[in-house]
Parts: structure tokens; sequence; C-alpha cells
């Protein structure tokens, strides 16, 4: 399984915001995000294969000394994609660690997790100008694949549907989406401002709280960014 990087922080994000965990982050996406903000999963993949003891013994342990953090998260790029992912979050769980895999929810694993942490692109992910457009039709045709998301929904211990925003009008696309789904509530919903910089967190900030008050959906900040900056590690 191919790993850009492995490290302890702060989840930043969703209905576990705050909570002390290990990240793994696997390189390698099938989606091109035009704001991603992992291109180094993705757009550049970057990384070396390890064998699962190997990401295992490094979660569990941080500079060879024992970690307290109970709940890892399994992140990408596209984690889903990764050929080592069932035994991975196994493993994972049989050191009774609480296991979120975050995943666009295109293509279904079996895995065995704790929380399905779901985020469907919307359009405004596509990258329709970015390296000549080359990616934006593979991209706008795999973004979204709503079985897959019901499947996550049903088969998981827990869920959280996540959306990056980028403007209000994104809203009439979030509900297009949501009237598709089964089995959820609003407060399974979490708006997250897209952004990379606290001013652009802070301004998009203002008008999406108001609008999860209206809507009963849940306002899901980027703790990590404004902890930490815009970095690797964090």
């Amino acid at each position: 399984m191919r790993i850009s990087e492995i490290f302890h922080s702060i989840q930043g994000e969703g209905k576990l915001m705050g909570v002390p965990s290990a990240f793994v982050r696997a390189s390698g996406c099938n989606l091109r995000c035009v704001w991603c903000d992992t291109p180094y999963a993705s757009w550049d993949p970057q990384g070396d294969e390890m064998p699962v003891a190997q990401i295992v013994e490094q979660v569990i342990s941080s500079n060879g000394i024992p970690s307290p953090m109970k709940h890892v998260v399994v992140t990408g790029g596209e984690p889903a994609i990764m050929p080592d992912i069932v035994d991975l979050c196994r493993d994972l769980k049989s050191r009774d660690l609480h296991v979120t895999l975050e995943t666009a929810a295109t293509v279904y694993t079996d895995a065995p997790i704790d929380l399905a942490s779901l985020s469907p692109k919307l359009a405004n992910s596509t990258p329709t100008h970015r390296e000549q457009g080359r990616f934006a039709a593979a991209h706008e045709k795999h973004r979204l694949n709503v079985p897959v998301i019901q499947q996550f929904i049903d088969r998981s211990p827990d869920f959280q549907l996540k959306f990056v925003v980028c403007d209000a009008a994104d809203l009439a696309e979030i509900h297009a989406l949501l009237d598709q789904l089964k089995n959820w509530t609003p407060a399974d919903v979490l708006l997250m401002p897209e952004g990379i910089d606290a001013a652009t967190l802070a301004e998009r900030s203002s008008w999406l709280a108001e609008l999860c008050k209206s809507e009963g959906f849940r306002f899901c900040p980027r703790l990590h960014v404004l902890l930490y900056g815009n970095r690797r590690g964090t």
C-alpha cells in the first residue's frame, strides 16, 4: 500500500473534531479535485510502498514511543481503492482502535471501520481549467456514485456526509444529492468551507454557518488549518 505520510495530530473535521488521532494517508486517487489540499496524494502521488504491519506499527507508536491515541483516520488520496485497505483496517481494529475511513465514496469497500466519513464531490471540485482541463471529463464522470454512497450509509456502524462548500449556490446541488439518498438525518450532514488559509475560511464560515442554522445541518470548520496552517503532517 503506497503511503504518503503517517502522523499523529488532532482530527480537524467532522463528528470527531478535536479528538487526538493517528492519520494514515494513502497515496493515489481516482479523482482530481481542483481545490485538493493534498496534491501529493492525488495530482502528484508521492510516497513509498509499505506493508500493513509497518503501517500499524507507526500508528501505535510515535518516534518509538507508544502512542496514547485510540483513534486512527485512514485517509488519502482515496484509501478505498488501495489493495490492502481491508487488511489494514482489520489489523487496526484488532488493536482496539477506532477507525475512521475518509473517502469520496466513489468505490465501496467492506473494510471493517467505525465511522465512514463520506465526502461526495460537488461540481465545484471539477478541474475545468487546471492543467488545461485534461482531467475534467474523467473527474466529472466519476465524482458521484450514489449507489456506493448509499452502501456506505447502510452498512457502516456510523457515517457522516461532509460537503466542501465554495459558494451558497452549492446548497442546491447538496439537496439534489440528498434527495437521492435514504436513511440519513440532518445531523449526519456537515458543510465545510473550502479554503487553505484562515482568512478564506473565516470569510466563508460567516455565511456558511447561517446556512447550517437554516437547514439544520452541522457546520464543520477546518480546525487543523486554524491550529497549524496548511502544511503536511497536521
